[in-house]
């Protein structure tokens, strides 16, 4: 099954429902894009790097997550460059125009073809995720992630169109159009998504749709707000709040501009006791009760924009006024008192004051450093997990670590209970860690608990129940068949 668009209009999380329902139904489902672009990004068990989506994905089908799932993924370095990850290990650096100069980039769709193959033998049905488009003309000789990966997988391919967006017959219409007639019989149906207000309004458009495309229309998903799966789209930050507000513990996420796996702060984002919030600005940092520095896909530019915006400058006061500051990952490089890059991993800047919080220093390093972990955290003997991705290693003269890994290494530096850091993403989805971190406020604050694994279950079930009361699934399997 291979889900597309008209334009990018959450597919994402439609997936991971389809892969839900199809778990659900004692199928044996699996997710798959060939290719991503994202900066948020997971670990698998064998310490390789995909995309998160497709982490998420493999969750709701009940899987562990296999670099089979996304063969390549793209994480932008800057606004002209990317790191290129395939089957989960970096292999280099390249521009937008180095990336897709070539025709049709045939030794990369071979390794993406064989990824799926791979995938297919041991999972059905397989929920193939496009990108963007689908009818992008002056990208399809260059494509591997939409029809033509499609094609090769003999796939039954629904397209799905925004009506949130306006515009929907034409952007539908156009891009069906726009296909090939060998691409066209791939299409087996539109689903239409975020529609706002009573569908049965929405009959006659169906027809409508039906009549101008000659495909049908499957299903019209109504807009939700009320069901949470965590999103890879880092645009989706713009929906997020970004001020203080009463009642609550404040916390601050600094707002970066090449911030990376901001779905750490999901967890926390959804404890009752928290308001979680992005921001750059100094006043509203003042404002929060805890701060955190996340990670970034270059820290030592986003460490140069923040001294220079004056978050730096109020995250430092926050701390000097006994306000409690953490780091993940770059931000825990931040934190410290002098980054190197001699080898110019990021950049051409080759060393950086940090913030001086922790008396560290960090060296970027050519060689990533990505794997699932479990650990301790402090004196606690409770058994966390998270996972590592970066590219650096981080040194003091003191021992004082947040961490112990299972191996026995140690993670992090803890310098008092308002001030540590810690390169383990997912960290904050460990209820040790967040009650530790919260239990210095008042106890009408933290007298609410919140467990997460159990939450993210309920929102898969719940994603699911919406998807089957709007869609018609006896169509979807008729198509697989």
């Amino acid at each position: 099954m291979f889900v597309g668009t008209a334009s990018d209009v959450g597919k994402s999380v439609i997936c991971a429902g389809f892969c839900r329902i199809f778990k659900q139904d004692g199928y044996h489902p699996a997710p798959f894009k060939a290719q991503n672009m994202s900066l948020n990004s997971y670990v698998t068990p064998e310490g390789l790097e995909l995309g998160r989506a497709q982490a998420v994905q493999a969750e709701a089908a009940c899987i562990p997550c296999h670099t089979d799932m996304n063969p390549v993924l793209l994480k932008p370095t800057n606004d002209q460059s990317s790191q290129v990850i395939l089957n989960g290990k970096p292999v280099g650096n390249q521009s937008a125009f180095e990336y897709f100069k070539t025709t049709d980039r045939k030794e990369l769709f071979q390794s993406v073809t064989q990824a799926y193959d791979r995938l297919s033998a041991r999972y059905a049905p397989i929920v193939m995720e496009g990108a963007g488009s689908i009818s992008e003309l002056n990208l399809k000789k260059r494509d591997i992630t939409n029809l033509r990966m499609a094609l090769h997988a003999g796939a039954a391919t629904y397209l799905i169109g925004d009506i949130d967006r306006g515009g929907i017959f034409g952007s539908v219409y156009g891009t069906i159009a726009l296909l090939t007639p060998e691409e066209r019989q791939c299409i087996k149906g539109i689903i239409v998504n975020k529609f706002r207000g009573d569908s049965r309004l929405f009959e006659d458009g169906k027809k409508m749709l039906e009549a101008l495309t000659g495909v049908p229309v499957v299903g019209v998903l109504p807009f939700f707000k009320d069901i949470h799966i965590e999103e890879e789209d880092s645009v989706s930050l713009q929906n997020k709040f970004n001020t203080t507000t009463e009642g609550k513990i404040n916390i601050a996420v600094i707002l970066l501009k090449r911030l990376s796996n901001f779905t750490d702060f999901d967890r926390l984002e959804k404890d009752p006791r928290v308001h979680l919030f992005y921001t750059s600005q100094p006043e509203e940092i003042a404002k929060a009760d805890i701060i955190i520095i996340p990670g970034s896909k270059n820290t030592l530019d986003d460490l140069l924009t923040i001294k220079n915006n004056g978050a730096a400058a109020a995250i430092i006061k926050a701390y000097k006024n006994e306000k409690k500051v953490i780091g993940i990952c770059g931000g825990y490089q931040m934190m410290g008192d002098l980054i190197e890059d001699p080898d110019h991993v990021e950049g051409s800047q080759e060393s950086m004051p940090g913030l001086g919080l922790l008396p560290i220093k960090t060296v970027l390093k050519p060689v990533k450093t990505t794997a699932q972990q479990q650990f301790s955290y402090r004196e606690n003997p409770e058994i966390c997990t998270g996972y590592e991705i970066h590219m650096g290693e981080t040194t003091s003269d003191f021992n004082s670590p947040v961490t112990i890994l299972s191996n026995g290494k140690p993670d992090g530096y803890f310098l008092n209970e308002n001030c540590w850091g810690s390169y383990l993403h997912g960290i904050l989805d460990n209820a040790v860690v967040i009650d530790d971190l919260l239990a210095s406020f008042s106890i009408e604050k933290t007298s609410e608990t919140f467990d997460y694994q159990q939450f993210k279950e309920l929102q898969y079930d719940r994603l699911a129940d919406h998807i089957r009361a709007n869609v018609d699934m006896e169509m979807i399997y008729n198509s697989l068949e």
